[in-house]
């Protein structure tokens, strides 16, 4: 069963509004109590006295890693999703595979994740400052907050205190995480069974705004969409060609692809704004414009880069606090 986040357990979050070259920064000046069989709550102070530098060796590893490597960010952010959607936010994403078990890192939808390393040296250096006292769990959703930060996005202080999950199964990916290809129904269902909302879908996907994707991704939108269209009608027609000029029918290349938007490397609204336009990528970004209220939302967040932002942090802190009871791995890579 999933996790489940229950909002009339949380208490009103507030903000403030700085601008940094990091993006604007929002400041979490409550702390929310969850439910979870009888674990310990999330909280902003967690690791005060236990490992007060936690944050900040992550943050360290996630900047050398962003400045050699500007797909990192992305990586890490989809590792957090990927991650959540499966059994919550409990690191069981990390987990290699065993002679005996296929892990989640395996399974069909998660082939191209990447970043992991950013994750294992991140807990090296909290391991050699506080041994045994920070989770991978934790660790992960510090850096998907700071992948997002150093792309010229929001920040916001997460609660910690989540535990790493035992198990780790590539099976749960395909029932799980919905694909590319995904109807609204699908979406919708996905995050509903976390306790998320419309609105949360239309935010989280404006993650889409890093990052890369595979022809395979979008193939069915460019080559053979219907008897009697090639292409997805919905696609601007000089969108489509430069598709087709990436990702031939025939493709063979295997790191062919286009970006996830205009600016794949920088986190901001361009996302929605090519969706408005016919240049929205995936199948299951086009379902965003087929209903009206998320349709509103859509336009809402083309419009304003600063309503995205807010409302990209409430989601990702319900998101991300979607978490049971677990242990604290000495290596993120395998269980205790």
């Amino acid at each position: 069963m999933a996790p489940q986040l229950h909002p009339d357990r949380c208490r009103t979050w507030a903000w403030s509004w700085p601008r940094s070259p990091l993006g604007i920064v929002l400041l979490a000046l409550a702390i929310v109590s969850l439910g979870g069989g009888g674990g310990d709550a999330l909280s902003l102070d967690h690791y005060r006295q236990s490992c007060p530098r936690a944050e900040a060796a992550v943050t360290a590893a996630v900047r050398q890693a962003v400045a050699k490597d500007r797909t990192v960010p992305a990586g890490l952010l989809r590792l957090h999703f990927h991650d959540c959607f499966v059994r919550g936010c409990d690191g069981s994403v990390l987990i290699d595979s065993t002679a005996t078990n296929t892990a989640e890192k395996d399974g069909p939808p998660n082939a191209s994740l990447h970043a992991f390393f950013v994750i294992d040296n991140a807990k090296q250096a909290v391991e050699a400052m506080c041994p045994g006292v920070v989770s991978c769990a934790d660790i992960l959703a510090l850096a998907a907050r700071d992948a997002v930060a150093l792309s010229g996005g929001p920040s916001w202080s997460p609660l910690l205190g989540r535990g790493d999950g035992r198990v780790s199964l590539a099976s749960d990916t395909t029932s799980l995480l919905p694909g590319p290809g995904a109807s609204f129904d699908q979406l919708k269902q996905a995050f509903h069974a976390l306790g998320m909302s419309v609105k949360d879908l239309v935010v989280l996907s404006g993650g889409h705004t890093l990052g890369f994707a595979h022809c395979s991704s979008f193939q069915s939108r460019i080559h053979g969409f219907r008897p009697g269209a090639d292409v997805d009608p919905a696609l601007n027609p000089s969108f489509a060609t430069s598709l087709r000029r990436a990702c031939p029918a025939n493709n063979t290349a295997r790191g062919a692809g286009s970006g996830m938007d205009s600016t794949s490397a920088a986190f901001d609204n361009a996302y929605y704004r090519m969706l408005q336009s016919g240049r929205g990528l995936l199948s299951s970004d086009e379902v965003l414009l087929t209903h009206p209220k998320t349709r509103r939302l859509v336009a809402l967040y083309a419009a304003s880069q600063d309503a995205f932002f807010r409302a990209f942090v409430s989601s990702m802190l319900r998101m991300s606090a979607l978490n049971q009871p677990g242990e604290v791995r000495a290596n993120c890579r395998r269980h205790n």
